[in-house]
């Protein structure tokens, strides 16, 4: 018998552990996987080569919960990218974003662009302070019968119209755009040239299975901008042995603080006794019962699969049948005998922009047409990919003179349009995705040695990310904040006593953050000390 048991060892799932364990709950941690951390994991893909299997870089994970768990005593250690975008063009021309000297790389291409660029930055980051005063609060929850609860939730909704207020009109303005409108129209009203527009704007589209025109991918690029690394806002960093040093460094903080973590224990169903979660059943049938429940999965997963339907309020599973999951990604690891040779920038010895994010994407024009051609056939015929060269920032990855690579490709249906199976297309379209780079680096798909595939189906069977959803549930108005993931279910809180949620389905949504593990813990320890649940002795 435990206080709580958390069901999924993602970094949420760890996060929330650590801070009940160190409360002083008894906690134990239920990992389907024979490794901790969810999809942000390091693993070996090919003999002597390591990569970040998934999740693949640091920005948005929250200064306060490094802190909190001195994850730097337990291993962690994240180094920034040199610049933090390349975006090498058709023409042979190139644009470094970051390190400095964004204004005069953009000046090549619009000296009115590079003029508009401090401003742009101070706008953006005005609305961007909203977000990260908001990361780590519980949102106002919408209730109906409860009256205390909807005093509460009235309370915050005016701490949040206060501090809303306090913006000036322009900022609101600002804001509005950015929170309803389209990545695309946002960008073009400020820039006029074609390379910027794409290196910003590919925060727009990346995980987010929609045009950078669509309304609400404007919100998908600020999410994107919220982050910093070691101090330092908007910066874009790696994890010294990749992400699953985050993860490791969260589990032996979890571990050091009382938690229990098992591993191979995948959790078949939540149990439910008289109207209350009580345990989790796993694998051979075996019930770990626990006063509270806390579910690191996608929303989905939960209740459709692990909660029986009778159990739920009337109504509540049709709605959560609704919930928007699916990002039009595909992802491949692949090892190297040699850095990528562009023609933009020639040269196969390591160079600041093999340590960037290497966006392969030349316009927002471009973008539109990859997602309208995975809407149509299934993927791109002309598909957007980030590469990201692991082994140019961390030479423990890969052996010596040798490199890994991260190919994290959109756009792709999540199901594909005619019906069959992402495993009948796997090959094939992986080999495009390589195609792609050869186009700006001719000698890439020479230098694979292997690869590891990971099509959105492969995504949702290996790491539970439903139609490869990165963030656990599409990021638009209807599904932010106080409807993350349902209205009436903002507070971590799941539709049957004693169960909670912790995972990027809630508030503030994906990335690898450890917001929702931190706010998820809060809540059930203020349960805990209400009486709302009872300590096990």
């Amino acid at each position: 018998m435990y206080d709580v048991a958390i069901i999924g060892g993602g970094h949420n799932g760890l996060v929330c552990a650590a801070y009940l364990a160190a409360a002083g709950r008894k906690v134990v941690v239920l990992e389907r996987r024979a490794i901790a951390g969810g999809a942000a994991v390091t693993e070996e893909f090919y003999p002597g080569f390591r990569n970040s299997t998934a999740a693949y870089t640091v920005s948005l994970l929250n200064p306060k919960i490094v802190r909190d768990l001195d994850l730097a005593a337990h291993g962690l250690r994240v180094v920034e990218r040199p610049i933090a975008n390349f975006l090498p063009l058709d023409d042979g021309r190139y644009l470094k974003v970051g390190g400095g000297r964004t204004k005069e790389e953009v000046a090549k291409f619009s000296a009115r662009d590079a003029a508009r660029l401090d401003d742009y930055h101070a706008r953006l980051d005005v609305v961007a302070d909203v977000l990260r005063a908001l990361v780590l609060e519980t949102p106002p929850n919408v209730v109906e019968g409860r009256p205390l609860a909807a005093l509460a939730g009235l309370i915050k909704t005016g701490r949040l119209a206060r501090r809303l207020g306090r913006l000036g009109l322009e900022d609101k303005r600002e804001l509005l755009d950015l929170f309803t409108g389209s990545a695309g129209a946002y960008l073009d009203g400020w820039f006029e040239s074609d390379p910027i527009k794409a290196a910003y704007g590919f925060d727009g589209i990346v995980g987010n299975y929609a045009s950078p025109y669509a309304p609400g991918s404007a919100y998908v690029l600020l999410h994107h901008c919220f982050g910093e690394v070691n101090g330092r806002r908007g910066v874009w960093g790696h994890a010294i042995g990749g992400m699953g040093a985050i993860t490791q460094a969260m589990a032996r903080a979890a571990a050091a603080r009382g938690a229990d973590i098992r591993l191979a224990a995948p959790v078949r169903e939540v149990v439910v006794e008289n109207g209350r979660a009580v345990g989790a059943r796993i694998d051979g049938g075996e019930v770990v019962r626990a006063a509270a429940i806390v579910s690191n999965l996608n929303p989905k997963l939960l209740y459709l699969d692990l909660i029986d339907a009778a159990a739920l309020p009337p109504g509540f599973r049709a709605r959560m049948e609704k919930y928007r999951c699916g990002s039009g990604s595909f992802r491949i690891n692949v090892a190297l005998t040699e850095l990528p040779d562009f023609s933009a920038l020639p040269g196969r010895e390591l160079a600041e922009h093999h340590a960037a994010g290497i966006i392969l994407a030349p316009s927002l024009a471009y973008m539109e047409q990859a997602y309208f051609d995975a809407r149509a056939s299934g993927w791109s015929r002309r598909p957007i990919v980030e590469l990201v060269i692991g082994s140019a920032l961390d030479d423990t990855l890969a052996p010596p003179g040798r490199h890994v690579a991260s190919l994290f490709c959109q756009h792709v249906a999540p199901q594909l349009p005619d019906g069959s199976s992402w495993d009948d297309h796997r090959e094939k379209v992986a080999d495009l995705m390589i195609a792609t780079v050869d186009r700006y680096a001719p000698n890439f798909s020479r230098a694979v040695l292997g690869r590891q595939i990971f099509t959105p189906l492969d995504l949702e069977r290996t790491f539970g990310l439903v139609g490869g959803d990165i963030f656990h549930g599409t990021l638009d108005l209807g599904q932010l904040f106080s409807a993350r993931p349902l209205l009436g279910y903002a507070d971590y809180r799941g539709p049957i006593p004693g169960l909670y949620v912790c995972g990027a389905g809630t508030h503030p949504g994906g990335g690898v953050t450890g917001a929702p593990g931190h706010n998820a813990a809060r809540e059930v320890l203020r349960d805990f000390r209400r009486g709302r649940l009872r300590r096990v002795d």
